[in-house]
């Protein structure tokens, strides 16, 4: 549990992290704090947007919808890892969910299965949404799914988060009963702790070391040709010949 992080200190934990991050309008005073509390926060949430576009996802994740006021959550990651800031306090991505898995989050202990929505989680989460249709079939570029792991790590180094265990990243659909969402994400939501544990125990700098290609075996070496001698030189003609007369000549009677 602690106080949100100020819209500059929150900017500055992305890119130390190494996300890439667009600024989107007047997004550090762009919320919904007239409509209810903005912290304490406990953790982070993803989501998926069942959208497809990024410029198109942006605008509809910082302006909302006629049923739902934007901004929808704190940053959209694009399919290609970019981090768009459309508002920053009280947003409208989390809604109501279970209190159970609220404690777990902040004890970082092992989460329930959510079975209640008694519990405003506007108020408690950092929120990000990701572009994707949620289908199932709509792929997760890795370099999307890296963004969610630096932009998720990012918050909870700067809260200190995540020495008891688990790291306080969840899905929507571990808070609220009914939601799908991140769907698809290669390793789900356990994976994506497990990324972000793995981050935190390195500087906000490091990144995973790329696989060596393999080296590619030396083609076989040719063999040589045989090398023909060179031919006798005068002086060795006359030696041989001598020694060939010398023989004969201890051979007749």
């Amino acid at each position: 549990m602690a106080q949100p992080l100020s819209a500059a200190q929150f900017i500055a934990a992305l890119r130390a992290e190494g996300v890439k991050v667009v600024e989107v309008g007047n997004w550090r005073t762009h919320n919904r704090n007239s409509k209810g509390a903005w912290g304490p926060v406990h953790g982070v949430m993803i989501h998926h947007t069942v959208t497809k576009g990024t410029a198109a996802t942006v605008a509809i994740c910082r302006d909302g919808r006629s049923d739902l006021p934007g901004p929808l959550c704190h940053g959209v990651i694009a399919k290609d890892g970019v981090v768009h800031l459309v508002g920053y306090g009280r947003a409208n991505h989390a809604g109501l969910g279970d209190d159970d898995v609220l404690k777990a989050v902040t004890a970082e202990s092992a989460l329930p299965a959510d079975n209640e929505a008694n519990t405003d989680g506007n108020a408690r989460f950092y929120g990000f949404e990701c572009e994707n249709l949620g289908d199932g079939k709509d792929p997760w570029p890795a370099v999307q799914r890296d963004a969610i792991v630096r932009a998720s790590a990012a918050l909870v180094r700067a809260h200190k988060w995540g020495g008891d265990g688990n790291t306080s990243v969840i899905g929507h659909l571990e808070w609220q009963p009914g939601k799908i969402d991140p769907r698809g994400i290669s390793g789900g939501m356990p994976g994506i702790r497990k990324d972000v544990a793995e981050r935190l125990k390195h500087p906000a700098s490091w990144s995973p070391s790329a696989p060596k290609p393999p080296t590619a075996p030396k083609p076989p070496t040719a063999p040589k040709p045989p090398t023909t001698p060179p031919p006798p030189t005068v002086a060795q003609q006359i030696a041989a010949l001598d020694k060939r007369l010398t023989a004969l000549e201890k051979r007749t009677p």
